[in-house]
């Protein structure tokens, strides 16, 4: 009875972290795909509004602030 007990055990851990293993690579190309520029090469919205938000354009002056000193 301990042997069958084991086999489910194993089989169940096995079938779980195949399913896992799949689910994770599945989210990856997900992730892989929005962060790419689209078909026309337009930059996603996402991107877009980064680059409006106060925190990006103060970042962007002090880079071009120090590259003028340089």
């Amino acid at each position: 009875m301990f042997d069958r007990k084991r086999q489910t055990s194993l089989r169940s851990f096995l079938l779980g972290g195949l399913l896992g293993s799949v689910a994770g690579v599945l989210a990856a190309g997900g992730l892989r795909r929005s962060r790419s520029a689209g078909e026309d090469g337009q930059q996603i919205d996402g991107v877009r509004a980064f680059e409006q938000a106060p925190c990006h354009m103060e970042w962007r002056a002090r880079e071009q602030s120090e590259s003028t000193l340089t």
